[in-house]
């Protein structure tokens, strides 16, 4: 949604331009894996454990969506130049006050949802939960945010790639089997690209404001060399899993979506119309994991 539509103060629509919901999918799509993964190997799941996981997922992208809103628009780093997708509370849509409001009931719910999953499956459910409550809110909060540093990357690659798919699978089955490793690192990259793409969009209006992001401290072609590897490594990692069941080879079938994203990439300046590849690459992460998903249900119930 573009910030030149009619938004009314408060509204629903003014909600979800602060929650962002197409964005979601970077929470659900470690979940969806890490289960199917899971589901390939022992054909069943525990699925109150699973409905749980995949609700608690979501409401930390959307304590960090609420975060990011109020924390760029309380440190000022909105100039007018940035050519993002628009923010509530710079635009005057919510206030500061609305969305803090919004993040404690958040919390609270997160906290709620996984109380659940800390009874059953103990502490250490309970350290990731709270390390990543934390994480989401520290990545536009305190004295130095994470969105500030070139470490934002490497933090969404741990968070939603080691965290969500390792921690996942620890959930559904006491265990951290090896062969979860390389799909964790596949999604963790894949959700990395999403927000290189974001940062290399804005990456002028970024230099201007302080903001030292990946992209900045690298520069344009150091950005692209990244971006290659972020979106073109979890195809080669499939292999750690072809052993298997061939039907881990399944996500192959979006390479070519992959390849058309990357040269879509190069081909677009910085500015307005990267956001197409913003949303391009958020599909190929749940094109991926889709197509991962089929895979590992295919690999549980039909054997070749």
């Amino acid at each position: 949604m573009s910030s030149d539509q009619p938004i009314t103060p408060g509204s629903l629509a003014a909600w979800k331009i602060a929650i962002r919901p197409h964005t979601l999918w970077l929470a659900a799509v470690p979940v969806a894996v890490a289960a199917a993964l899971v589901f390939a190997f022992q054909h069943t799941l525990h699925w109150p454990t699973l409905v749980l996981a995949l609700l608690c997922a979501i409401m930390l992208q959307v304590i960090t969506n609420l975060q990011n809103d109020v924390g760029y628009t309380d440190r000022g780093a909105e100039t007018g130049a940035r050519v993002g997708f628009p923010r509530a509370t710079q635009n005057g849509w919510l206030t500061a006050r609305q969305i803090r409001a919004a993040l404690m009931i958040c919390v609270g719910i997160t906290v709620l949802l996984g109380l659940p999953l800390v009874i059953w499956h103990g502490w250490i459910i309970l350290a990731l939960g709270v390390l990543s409550i934390i994480a989401a809110i520290l990545y536009m909060a305190g004295f130095r945010p994470i969105a500030f540093t070139p470490w934002g990357e490497i933090a969404v690659f741990v968070f939603f790639g080691m965290v969500a798919v390792n921690g996942t699978v620890y959930l559904l089955t006491h265990s951290l089997p090896w062969y979860v490793w390389p799909v964790a690192c596949a999604i963790g990259l894949l959700a990395a690209a999403v927000l290189l793409v974001n940062n290399y969009r804005d990456i002028e209006h970024d230099k201007n404001t302080g903001r030292r992001t990946l992209p900045v401290a690298l520069g344009l072609s150091g950005a692209r060399f990244c971006y290659a590897a972020m979106i073109f490594l979890p195809f080669i990692l499939l292999g750690t899993l072809t052993a298997f069941s061939p039907w881990f080879l399944l996500p192959m079938l979006a390479l070519p979506f992959a390849w058309r994203t990357w040269q879509a990439f190069n081909t677009t300046a910085p500015g307005l119309a990267f956001n197409d590849v913003l949303l391009r690459t958020v599909r190929l992460e749940a094109l991926y994991g889709g197509l991962f998903v089929v895979a590992g249900v295919l690999a549980g119930t039909v054997i070749i």
